[in-house]
């Protein structure tokens, strides 16, 4: 069993699965944790621990801020970064790389492939699929506009291309596609393809109009 620093900023050391998930070593559904993770990061006073719920899988490195709540099956490659305020359902996995910039709603029975940038409130819907390297933004006008923080909409069972970009604010409907490389600059309409640069949309043939499977 590894053991972990404290959270909470003292170099005592604390055993990290008896902390968060109790103390019973022969239940089936206790997390597998990896080396240096960190759980628990204190942004503000009175911040609570996250809660993870059952079968977790930690790999190295993953960092989770408080004020986290994830469900049960939830997986991290190694260096995902989980800020504050984040909602995870059940069956989500978080590649590599991955980063949540907090104050984000994820849904249940979600792929989010290696090196994926979610902004500040971000909305992703169930049965999703972000390829990898997928990155979305939440300010129209960086440093030029005070305006609010607006991420993304992903609804239920839309898959994403490996290396799209999204403007802030951007709805992608239900069971759309986008694809590899695309410049996603308005709204994606349910069951179409956005493809291109800026990206174009076209109705999904018949066959790829149904949900993920995840």
């Amino acid at each position: 069993m590894s053991l972990f620093k404290n959270p909470w900023g003292s170099s005592e050391k604390v055993n990290f699965k008896n902390l968060f998930f109790g103390v019973d070593e022969k239940d089936p559904d206790r997390p597998k944790v990896h080396e240096n993770v960190t759980l628990g990061v204190s942004y503000k006073f009175r911040s609570k621990p996250p809660q993870i719920g059952k079968n977790a899988l930690l790999r190295s490195n993953t960092v989770i801020y408080n004020d986290v709540e994830i469900g049960n099956d939830f997986q991290t490659g190694h260096g995902v970064l989980v800020r504050e305020r984040t909602k995870i359902g059940d069956k989500v996995l978080l590649g590599t790389n991955t980063v949540i910039e907090g104050h984000c709603d994820i849904g249940s029975n979600i792929s989010i492939q290696s090196n994926v940038y979610i902004p500040k409130n971000s909305l992703i819907e169930d049965h999703v699929f972000l390829g990898p390297c997928s990155c979305f933004t939440n300010d129209r006008y960086p440093l030029r506009s005070d305006q609010k923080l607006e991420g993304p909409i992903i609804r239920n069972g839309a898959s994403i291309g490996a290396n799209s970009t999204f403007l802030s604010g951007i709805e992608v409907g239900e069971g759309a596609m986008v694809a590899a490389g695309a410049i996603v600059t308005r709204d994606v309409p349910p069951y179409y393809l956005a493809i291109g640069a800026p990206a174009k949309h076209k109705p999904l043939p018949k066959h790829f109009k149904k949900l993920n499977k995840i």
